[in-house]
């Protein structure tokens, strides 16, 4: 396929949605429920408009920042999805790579299908281990010590997903981990034979960090069978303070919504917030992050980072999550279409379709950096 003739991440996911079996499509693009959370993430974007200034030199435009100990290129990275060997051969490898020559962190999942130090050694560039305090603390144990062993530069703590979201896509196809054979679903993976050959072809597929978990329970779970057996769902805030201290540098918590919350994240010694929904696959009918953050920012003020994720598909949405407060953004949605259509080479050209948009959105908005946004340049136009 001729990545260059896909010009924005819709393009990518529509080529994603050809090429992969349909339960493998569903189980990156579903979300929970009735989707209501993930439709609204999209759309709540549309709710807020721009302001630019104009009669401005922005012959040279900087869109570097630093968060999570990271100085990076640019006001984004590539967070978390578990599975990418669901999606291309080259898994979770092929994205740390393009991060690295983006210059972006590279954010890993505890459900990766590579493991913490594989990928660690696969690249040079920044990287986030995100992890779940799970039943099996000796788990979470391993998995920062390893993070540290291979050099990762932030832990990330996600604290959406004690329980599983309602993904009625994934419970109507039937789809395991890891994925069968089935009679149900040999037709649609027959009818996508590249995609089969590249999955039949790539080695065992596991979730590499917790494999030797996942080998004691036998295999062939759904997602919401694999949370009941792993995820706890007594963990409080003390238990983010004990991994925060077991970490000992940058530390973010995923999932922060609610100011209440974001005060006790600052107060527990969190040093980033990132304000999310998962992506729409938790809580159905969780507010879009987008609207989450000028409230959170005018509740902890500038002593915390916080990043905006969930909903993001094009440049001006990171501007707008910019000028309302936010210190970055990331997104997983839109490199793994860019994975599934193009491997390394898609992500890479995910990451520069973006780029491009943002560089672009602040020259038309007449800033150039990224800490002249601010919310003189935007409005909510309704609710």
């Amino acid at each position: 396929m001729n990545l260059n003739k896909l010009h924005n991440v819709e393009d990518f996911k529509q080529a994603a949605k050809r090429l992969l079996p349909r339960a493998i499509y569903d189980y990156m693009a579903g979300g929970s429920d009735d989707e209501t959370a993930l439709r609204n993430n999209l759309t709540a974007f549309d709710q807020y408009n721009l302001i630019p200034d104009v009669l401005v030199d922005v012959s040279n435009i900087d869109m570097s920042v630093n968060v999570l100990g990271v100085d990076m290129k640019l006001p984004f990275y590539l967070s978390p999805s578990g599975g990418s060997g669901l999606f291309h051969p080259d898994k979770e490898i092929a994205v740390a790579k393009a991060a690295a020559k983006a210059g972006i962190i590279y954010g890993l999942s505890t459900f990766s299908t590579q493991g913490i130090k594989a990928v660690g050694a696969s690249s040079s560039g920044p990287k986030m281990f995100q992890s779940y305090i799970v039943k099996d603390r000796e788990i979470t144990r391993d998995h920062v010590a390893w993070s540290k062993e291979a050099g990762y530069d932030a832990l990330c703590l996600t604290v959406d997903s004690s329980i599983s979201g309602n993904r009625e896509r994934d419970l109507r196809s039937g789809l395991s981990f890891p994925p069968r054979l089935k009679l149900s679903t040999l037709p649609d993976f027959a009818l996508h034979p590249r995609w089969a050959l590249g999955f039949l072809t790539s080695g065992k597929f596991e979730m590499a960090n917790i494999s030797h978990r996942m080998d004691a329970l036998g295999g062939g779970m759904n997602t919401f069978e694999l949370a009941h057996h792993l995820m706890d769902k007594t963990v409080t805030w003390k238990d983010a303070e004990w991994l925060a201290k077991e970490w000992g540098g940058p530390f973010a918590i995923k999932g922060i919504q609610s100011v209440g919350d974001a005060k006790k994240a600052f107060k527990m010694g969190a040093t980033a917030i990132i304000v999310s929904n998962h992506g729409g696959r938790q809580l159905d009918s969780s507010s879009p992050a987008i609207h989450r953050i000028a409230p959170i920012r005018q509740a902890v003020g500038n002593d915390i980072e916080i990043i905006m994720d969930s909903g993001i598909r094009r440049g001006s949405h990171m501007i707008k999550a910019l000028a309302l407060g936010a210190d970055a953004v990331s997104f997983s949605r839109p490199y793994i279409y860019g994975l599934a259509v193009g491997g390394e080479a898609g992500v890479t050209r995910i990451v520069d379709l973006l780029r491009a948009e943002v560089e672009r959105g602040m020259g038309l908005m007449g800033v150039t950096s990224v800490k002249q946004l601010t919310s003189k340049h935007i409005e909510k136009v309704s609710q």
